[in-house]
Formats: structure tokens, sequence, C-alpha cells
């Protein structure tokens, strides 16, 4: 089981590499996340992120993200639900006068747990995630090297562990190059209301995706 050539893994392990290098809303609400809160936020985002991922990986493994790909009305359901959080979420931020943001300041209720529960929510209401991994993951299918399931699992499950590799060093290189910023009381309020507007237009650019 489990079978593959040395041509099979260096062409997905570089596909892969090249995907989790592009930048797309998973970077821009990790980055986001970091800039406003520091590299506790950027983890717990990146952590959510992951774990959403990842279950996009298990309904692709299983089957069901098929279901988004051939129904219209599933795609859209998805589709402006996670473009109405995300705008939510911006809005939210943009209302904030950016005290949540001082250094050792932060409220409760923004500490990581919330940010955590964002970044899955903002993963799993992402239908072309699930499509993505849909149209992705089948290309690396061989047939008798073991159940379909548990290959499309195998690769997708890959997929995140490469992500794992490459997105700490930016919540790294995030949180220094703007954790002395939120000490200060006016440019967190305007970091506040940066993140609101990158919060809205992923929003936006969720809400006009096509199948």
């Amino acid at each position: 089981m489990f079978d593959y050539s040395l041509l099979h893994w260096t062409t997905f392990f570089t596909a892969a590499l090249l995907l989790n290098l592009s930048p797309g809303p998973d970077f821009a609400f990790i980055l986001a996340q970091t800039a406003a809160g520091g590299r506790r936020s950027g983890f717990a985002a990146m952590f959510g992120i992951w774990t959403g991922a990842f279950g996009h990986v298990l309904m692709a493994a299983a089957g069901l993200s098929a279901l988004l790909a051939a129904s219209a009305v599933a795609f859209s359901v998805v589709k402006w639900a996670g473009a109405a959080y995300l705008v939510w979420l911006g809005i939210s931020a943009l209302r904030s006068r950016g005290s949540v943001l001082l250094k050792g300041k932060a409220r409760p209720e923004q500490g990581w747990l919330p940010i955590y529960r964002q970044g899955v929510i903002v993963s799993l209401l992402n239908p072309k995630v699930g499509m993505f991994f849909l149209a992705f993951l089948p290309q690396f299918v061989v047939p008798g090297a073991g159940p379909v399931g548990a290959q499309l699992f195998l690769h997708g499950f890959l997929v995140v562990l490469i992500a794992a590799c490459i997105e700490p060093p930016l919540v790294l290189i995030g949180e220094r190059l703007t954790g002395h910023l939120r000490q200060n009381q006016r440019l967190s309020m305007w970091m506040d209301r940066g993140l609101g507007v990158i919060f809205i237009g992923l929003g936006l650019r969720l809400a006009l995706q096509q199948r």
C-alpha cells in the first residue's frame, strides 16, 4: 500500500510547495492577525486555518467535497456564509478603538481561542478550498497503490504538513516587524482598521468567486 515512484513524490511535493507559497486568503488572514495581535494571534490563526484545511481533506477523502462542485446551491450557500462572516469580522475590527491590541491589555474574548475558531471557520466556509482539494488530490491517485480514500487523505495531509513548514517563519517575521507598533494606541487603532479592510476585502473576494 502507498507504493509510489520517486517521480510521483517529486512531482507532488514540488506542486504542493508551490501551491503553499502562492499568496491567498489564508496567508492574508494569518499575516493580518499577526500584525494585529502578534505571534500568539498569528499562530492561533495559523492553527485554525490548518484545522479547517484538514477538514476539507477529510471531506475530499469521503467524497463530500464533490457536492460543492456538483451543486450550485450548496456552493452558493457556503460561499455567502463565508463572505458574510469575513465582512462581519471586518466591521468589528473597523469599530475597534485599538485598545485590544495594546501589549498586555488584550481582552479575554480576544485571546487565542476566538482567533483559532475564526481561522477554522474562514477555511471551512471557503468552498474553493474544498474544490481545490477535490481537483488537486485525485491527480496523485495511483491505481493499485491503496484505497482511493486513503490515498486522497495521505496526500491532503501532506499538503497541510508542508504548510506547517512554510507558515510559522512568516508569523515570526510578521511579529517582529509589528510588535513595537502595538504599544502605541493610535497606531494600534489604525492597525485594527487595516485589519478590518483586509477582512472585508477577503469577504468581497469570496463573494465574487464563481464555481
